[in-house]
């Protein structure tokens, strides 16, 4: 049992230092232009399934309320999170559509979408990827593997290549989203 636990810890370490060697200056990119659509007074929609799903609503959260210093609200949405739309859509229409007609009703131009899925395969966020472009919405995709089929749709693509365990790749982005939201604050709050 030590040495699985062991293991678990050295893979997840190993993953995130690889996604910081690859992206890194990606991520810069994708922290700058959340930042500037804070700025412009545009929001942050965020999605995914699952984990991901979960993801979306703690990075959203941290917005909102705060990370780690106290400082206005930020205008940040988990698509996740209202089950009235979430199942009327997926009922009357396809699960597929459970992001993009939301992003339809609440996005706008100069937005920024945070798209969110480990295989960067699924079929209802990149069909929401494919709304903000429509809407010229920039998306930050983060994913693993080799990215999957959201790798050629986003603005801003950050990728945890190394990691093929779905948990580590997780366990990824929930740094990365940490990251993001605290460099947020320290760009548009910090004296």
């Amino acid at each position: 049992m030590k040495q699985a636990i062991v293991k678990a810890f050295e893979e997840s370490v190993s993953t995130k230092k690889a996604f910081l060697k690859q992206n890194l200056d990606t991520l810069i990119a994708a922290i700058d232009a959340i930042a500037q659509a804070f700025l412009n007074g545009n929001k942050l929609l965020i999605f995914g399934n699952g984990g991901s799903a979960a993801d979306a609503q703690h990075i959203a959260a941290e917005f909102v309320n705060r990370f780690r210093m106290d400082r206005p609200p930020l205008p940040a949405l988990a698509l996740t999170t209202d089950t009235s739309a979430i199942t009327s859509i997926a009922n009357d229409f396809d699960y597929k559509e459970i992001f993009s007609k939301q992003i339809k009703a609440l996005g706008k131009e100069g937005d920024i979408a945070l798209a969110i899925s480990t295989s960067g395969n699924a079929a209802n966020v990149l069909a929401a990827i494919d709304v903000c472009k429509n809407l010229k919405i920039a998306v930050i995709g983060l994913t693993g593997g080799d990215g999957g089929k959201m790798a050629r749709k986003c603005d801003f693509l950050l990728c945890a290549t190394e990691g093929k365990n779905t948990a580590r790749i997780q366990e990824t982005h929930i740094l990365v989203g940490h990251v993001i939201c605290e460099m947020v604050d320290v760009r548009l709050f910090a004296a």
